[in-house]
């Protein structure tokens, strides 16, 4: 089974899905939400009609001290919605803070025009986020071996 990342966000949602063996992680897509949740939710339906998924794993945006900020109240009701439809997956969350810091240092470093860099971010923070929830299922499984 797949796992699938999500960067929750105002305006659009940033999707990543792993391979079927949870070692590689690719951006998938970047969902528009247009104010609703309900757009983010079908086309979620979509995509688990496609792909194997067992784990959602969505970034939780605290405050730089770890307290949990205005966005992180707005998130965890997406995700007590994500928890109602979808009660038969299992949904993480991870600490997300300067994924989005990253995801513009790597699309300047690939060079990625501006007006591009909207469209992708939120898919590259997606990524992110997911290979932090892998290498935290590594270490800990690496930890007790």
């Amino acid at each position: 089974m797949r796992m699938l990342g999500l960067d929750y966000g105002e305006a659009r949602v940033g999707v990543a899905v792993t391979d079927e063996l949870n070692i590689t992680v690719q951006g998938l897509e970047t969902i528009q939400r247009n104010g609703s949740d309900k757009i983010v939710l079908k086309r979620l339906d979509e995509i688990f009609k496609k792909y194997d998924v067992g784990i959602i794993v969505v970034g939780m945006p605290l405050n730089m001290n770890g307290t949990i900020s205005e966005r992180a109240k707005i998130t965890e009701e997406f995700i007590h919605k994500l928890k109602c439809k979808y009660n038969k997956m299992k949904i993480e969350t991870i600490d997300e803070r300067l994924t989005t810091v990253e995801a513009h240092r790597t699309m300047n470093f690939l060079d990625v025009k501006k007006n591009k860099k909207r469209n992708i971010v939120d898919t590259i923070s997606a990524v992110y986020i997911l290979e932090t929830y892998l290498n935290k299922m590594k270490n800990s499984i690496s930890k007790n071996s």
